[in-house]
Order: C-alpha cells, then structure tokens, then sequence
C-alpha cells in the first residue's frame, strides 16, 4: 500500500486512476480545489481521504502534504484542456504556479515518484508524431503552461536528483469524459439514433482509451531506473480521422442516419495530422496501449448505457 496524493481527481482521468488505486489497495489522499465539483467521485467518495485547498495557498498546501508524507504523487489538476475553459490567468495559476507549489511542498516531505501529467499540445502542429526530444511549438495559451509546467519539472528533478516523470497524455476517452466532448457527444446522439453536428471528416487525433492511460500511470510509478525528468509520450501511434470515427459510431450503434460534415465550425486546434511517438514509453516503462479505437468505443458505450444521470 502506497500513501498517495492525487490531483485532479474530480477530473476525467484523475477520477478513473482514483478507483483503480483504490482497487489496488492503496491510500488515496485528494487534494481538490474549493468549490469542487463532486460528481465523478460520489461512488467512491467514502474511500478517499479528500483535502480542499487552492494551490497558489503555500503554507495550507505545505500543511497537508506534510501531514500526508505522500510516498506517490499523481499530479492530473489542469484547467484550459476544455475550449469553454479560456482564463488565462487561471490557466498559468492551475498548470504552473500550481505544480510548482505542489512539486516545492513535496520536495520538502520527501516521496518515491512524482507524476505530472503533461499535454501533447505541447509540441504544436506536427506533420509526424514528435518525440519527447521534439521542438516545442504550443499553439494556445493552454499549451504554453502546459510545455512550461513540464520543463519545470523536468529541471527540478535533474537538479535534486529525484523520480519526477511527465506523461504527455494524447486524446484520451472513456468512463466520466466531460459530456460535451465528441465521444460522448457520438454515443447520446447515436443511442437515438442520429448523428451531431461535426466539422470535417479529416480532422484526426490519437484517441486512446482511458484504461491504457491509467496503465501508463502505474508503470511510471513503479519502474526503475528511469532518467530523472523522463517525459514519455502516451498515445497509440495510430492515427484516426473523425471520419473514421464517425464511421465507427454508425456501425456500432447502427445509425443509418448519413453525416453532415461542415455544420460545426473548426476549432483553432483542430488539424489533420496529430499522433504519438511513444517508443520510449514502450521502451523505459514497458508499456503498450492494447485497446483498438473501436474496442475502446465500445467500452464507453456500454459504460454510457448503464448511467442514469451521465
């Protein structure tokens, strides 16, 4: 049983890698923003050990993690990854003043690995899948953090000799994705037998399923032998276009309805090239993603039947 600190857990991914450290066993501390929003964790709410605290509070942040003595640290708390998320100055407070208050608190307390969840935003428009060595290029303000929080902890774990690793996280989807995102979007619309608005059929991303995220977490914490600051890129390395995905919905949901592409506008990220390189994921931790994208969409699916308020 490991002591943990999880940030982020009332998030997407943070709430699927709080039920699995529960399931293994392991003391999970939540250090959630005041005024949270609970409903990712009401099931599991009772198991876990729950902090309010604003993280640009040093000395309230300090207090808790002393108390805590956290042996591993998941640090997942982002703002700005949504496009209905556009604060700036919340952004660099959450992504960056943030993991810096949250990686200083721990460095005083001492713990075994420290995980911060970086953004393949951070690399930019890309014509091939960069790897962790790539020129950064972030094209939003949100990537801008994002690239920043990496390279501070990736300084700061060569400089005190520490296990503290980014994971650079691609499209991920799965159980408790905001609603509003396209694979939930694809399921509600598909249940009834239609299809949303959708922009064009070129637009690519490299969806992966939330479970290999989660995966890519505990080998981080657990491998040896990693070089300090390590970043690895987790993503499938295959690429699939919304047509793709669109088809996918339609066969598995059996939507005779035809898509109508244009009637949503294009977002300024959107591109038609966006994929991982992660060799050295494979390589270091020893990890390989295992769920097709149609196996993961089936997945979700069957998860979005079940709820009753999702």
């Amino acid at each position: 049983m490991k002591r943990t600190i999880l940030t982020g857990a009332t998030g997407f991914v943070g709430a699927n890698l709080a039920r699995c450290l529960l399931k293994e066993g392991h003391r999970v501390h939540i250090l959630v923003r005041p005024g949270y929003s609970p409903w990712r964790i009401k099931s599991i709410r009772d198991d876990l050990e729950i902090h309010e605290v604003d993280f640009l509070d040093k000395p309230k942040l300090e207090a808790i993690v002393n108390v805590i003595q956290p042996e591993w640290v998941f640090h997942l708390a982002t703002f700005g990854a949504y496009s209905w998320q556009t604060d700036l100055y919340q952004m660099v407070n959450t992504n960056y003043l943030g993991t810096i208050n949250l990686l200083e608190a721990c460095l005083q307390t001492g713990f075994d690995t420290f995980i911060n969840t970086g953004s393949s935003s951070e690399y930019g428009f890309k014509v091939s899948a960069p790897d962790e060595t790539e020129w950064l290029e972030p094209n939003s303000h949100y990537a801008v953090t994002k690239a920043s929080a990496t390279q501070y902890c990736r300084y700061t774990a060569q400089k005190h000799n520490m296990r503290v690793f980014t994971l650079r996280l691609y499209s991920a989807f799965g159980p408790y994705e905001d609603p509003r995102r396209l694979i939930p979007t694809l399921i509600r619309f598909g249940f009834k037998g239609t299809l949303p608005p959708l922009v064009s059929p070129e637009v690519a991303r490299d969806y992966i399923y939330i479970d290999d995220v989660i995966a890519a977490y505990f080998l981080a914490a657990m491998k040896p032998d990693q070089d300090s600051g390590a970043i690895y890129n987790i993503g499938t390395g295959i690429q699939t276009s919304l047509g793709e995905v669109v088809e996918v919905a339609r066969k598995v949901l059996g939507i005779s309805q035809e898509p109508e592409w244009g009637t949503l506008p294009q977002r300024l990220w959107d591109t038609n090239s966006w994929v991982a390189n992660s060799l050295k994921a494979q390589k270091d931790i020893d990890w390989h993603p295992h769920f097709t994208f149609e196996q993961g969409f089936r997945k979700m699916m069957e998860w979005c039947s079940d709820q009753k308020d999702y």
